[in-house]
């Protein structure tokens, strides 16, 4: 009896200890905060500006190249064949300049959407990590990011972040 006594109080101890101890989980939605941002219509009306030179650079591009295609075809016969093969080098190096000039612009606007970025999301992940600590939260956990499959309502910090960024 008296080491029933002993075993139930040691196992009383270690569920006190295990209660107390229990780690707190929470949530947040990344790309919904970021949505919610100010900041990041700006950063989007920047990006939609560049990106649009580039896009302006590839129209006049693909005009020109269709222009020529036209020309090509409407006097293909009466072209010599050295002709021929001039204007076809021709149709076939602005077609590869198109297509250089177009993996270049999606290169440099995913470098420029970085950059845009690269601030915001140190604002939103430096906000979570501060409500987290505020609240004491031991995990958060990325809900956009499909990380997580299940998740207490009560426990979605994303109105809390969104108050600490002045967000409404």
């Amino acid at each position: 009896m008296k080491k029933f006594v002993l075993f139930l109080a040691i196992g009383l101890m270690f569920g006190a200890t295990a209660l107390k101890a229990q780690t707190k989980f929470g949530y947040v939605n990344s790309q919904e905060l970021l949505s919610m941002m100010p900041d990041v219509s700006k950063a989007d009306t920047a990006l939609k500006v560049y990106a649009k030179s580039f896009q302006d650079q590839l129209d006049a591009m693909s005009k020109e190249y269709d222009k020529k295609v036209q020309d090509f075809q409407a006097n293909e016969k009466t072209m010599t064949d050295a002709v021929k093969e001039v204007k076809y080098k021709e149709i076939q190096q602005l077609q590869e300049r198109m297509q250089s000039t177009n993996e270049s612009a999606q290169e440099k606007v995913a470098n420029k959407r970085q950059e845009l970025y690269k601030p915001l999301l140190e604002k939103a992940d430096k906000a979570i990590k501060e409500v987290a600590k505020e609240k004491g939260y031991d995990y958060v956990f990325d809900a956009s990011a499909g990380s997580l499959l299940y998740a207490k309502e009560t426990d979605n910090i994303l109105p809390l972040v969104k108050a600490k960024l002045g967000i409404k």
